[in-house]
């Protein structure tokens, strides 16, 4: 149990650190809060990467990461926009 709190912590930040490099401009937000998004972007990526049939694959499983990543951004976008008050980035 331990361990999959671990992983999913290490897997949401480098999900979240991958989104906000993605997304142009600078964002407003702190690394706890990407950690947040990049972690709920990940299990997100997953049900949606499971609902489509793709979740396991053999080797890596990259239209699950592209779904974790592609959530991520958006997670970034949404969040940075909320503290800045939607007046664009900061």
């Amino acid at each position: 149990m331990l361990g999959t709190i671990i992983s999913a912590i290490v897997v949401g930040a480098i999900i979240g650190v991958l989104a906000r490099l993605i997304v142009p401009g600078r964002q407003n937000m702190s690394w706890g809060l990407t950690i947040i998004v990049g972690i709920v972007a990940a299990l997100l990526g997953t049900l949606v990467a499971q609902l489509f049939g793709v979740a396991t694959t053999p080797g890596i499983d990259w239209i699950e990461l592209a779904f974790q990543i592609i959530l991520a951004v958006i997670g970034v976008l949404i969040v940075s926009r909320l503290t800045t008050g939607g007046r664009g980035r900061a």
